[in-house]
């Protein structure tokens, strides 16, 4: 029965990452935002800056706090405040400040909040499958722009921007809401039926279970945090000028360009799974590191297509190792440090997120108004991408308490 409820529970956590996922959509809302009111790209880019950082930290507060009230009630009060966050920048007539504090700070609480439950949930459920499930579940976040993506950009042209965030508000919060309640525990003590701690297929044993202070005094959790800085500030970069970079560099429209901006999500969703699965084959370190080796040649050689094919291809196979970060890393951390405490280890390790949240994304927009050009930027990341390929090298796994 519990081998059947297991599936059940996996979908509904799919279902609310890809609500929650509906994040990754921002950039067709940033030239609405930016002709009605007149903001610079700076100003509305900090939004998903904010809503990023937010989702960071409130993350690593949900993961100590669903060990106390348990997950569904974390996951439902997350689902509440991302969907009224999005309703309330509805009300982002009244300025700028007003988005920021809606849809940037109550919408990446709740986004935080949501987030980690179901890679809490799954890595118990699922100890014969960690990667592969840990990658299917947040492969449903990076989906999430799929769908929203091209829905928000008609609404947009049809009921204006701020409506459009009323409408979305509103679905956001009665499927998340819904979702959340299906998140729930393992029985204590639960395995898979014929399933031993000790999966064959795998090159590290299940680690003990570390408590989250006895993760801080070590040293490799502050290595995870960089090896997930370092890819998601990349990508990140990416994701938050998606479609005015899509039309500088093929010159074309606004809808064509949001449709770009669905197709290369799924890369964002398909990365989480496949990098996710290969680890659990090739180890974390390695996948780590040639995610990093791909996303060098991938960034330096970008600016110079401007066909819709070739930079909707190279884009999607960027978003494939972005996502492939959050896919691999949540089973990363349930290997060296268990999977008990995997909510509030992987919460503190998603704070990276935030931060590369202020870094890819700024430093993107900000090359980009200096030299009036994305070109610059992009070679800049590959240099980075470049010197972050040792750092999985370094690791290795905790000493055993």
């Amino acid at each position: 029965m519990n081998n059947t409820k297991r599936w059940g529970i996996a979908a509904a956590g799919v279902l609310l990452q890809i609500a929650l996922g509906a994040v990754y959509a921002w950039s067709v809302f940033r030239t609405p935002l930016a002709k009605q009111f007149h903001w610079s790209i700076a100003q509305v880019t900090l939004t998903f800056t904010i809503a990023i950082l937010a989702l960071g930290f409130a993350a690593f507060f949900g993961g100590i706090w669903l060990k106390k009230v348990g997950p569904r009630t974390v996951a439902m009060t997350g689902g509440f405040l991302y969907g009224a966050g999005v309703f309330l920048a509805s009300f982002s007539s009244n300025g700028l400040w007003w988005l920021y504090m809606s849809y940037g700070l109550i919408g990446g609480i709740g986004l935080g909040f949501s987030y980690i439950v179901p890679i809490a949930v799954l890595v118990k459920w699922f100890p014969d499958h960690r990667g592969l499930m840990t990658g299917i579940a947040v492969g449903g976040f990076g989906a999430g722009a799929l769908i929203t993506a091209p829905v928000a950009t008609r609404l947009i042209q049809q009921i204006g921007v701020l409506q459009t965030f009323a409408y979305l508000g509103i679905a956001y919060m009665v499927v998340s809401v819904i979702a959340g309640y299906f998140m729930q525990n393992p029985p204590e003590g639960w395995l898979p039926d014929g399933w031993l701690p000790v999966d064959k297929k795998q090159t590290i044993k299940t680690a003990a279970d570390f408590t989250l202070g006895d993760a801080l005094k070590t040293w490799q959790l502050w290595v995870l945090w960089l090896l997930l800085f370092l890819n998601t500030s990349a990508g990140i970069s990416v994701i938050s000028q998606e479609a005015p970079m899509f039309q500088e560099f093929a010159g074309i429209s606004a809808i064509i360009a949001a449709g770009m901006v669905g197709i290369v999500s799924i890369g964002n969703a398909f990365g989480r799974v496949f990098w996710a699965w290969a680890s659990d084959f090739i180890g974390r370190r390695a996948t780590f590191a040639a995610m990093f080796i791909v996303q060098i040649v991938l960034f330096w050689i970008l600016p110079n297509f401007h066909s819709v094919t070739a930079i909707t291809i190279i884009a999607f196979f960027i978003l494939m190792c972005y996502g492939g970060g959050f896919g691999t890393m949540p089973a990363f951390v349930a290997d060296y440090f268990g999977a008990v405490n995997v909510g509030s280890i992987y919460g503190l390790i998603l704070t990276a997120w935030g931060f590369a949240s202020a870094f890819g994304p700024l430093l993107i927009a900000h090359l980009r108004q200096s030299s009036g050009n994305f070109s610059s930027g992009l070679h800049i990341i590959a240099v980075i991408m470049a010197v972050s390929v040792i750092v999985p090298l370094l690791i290795k796994a905790p000493a055993q308490r």
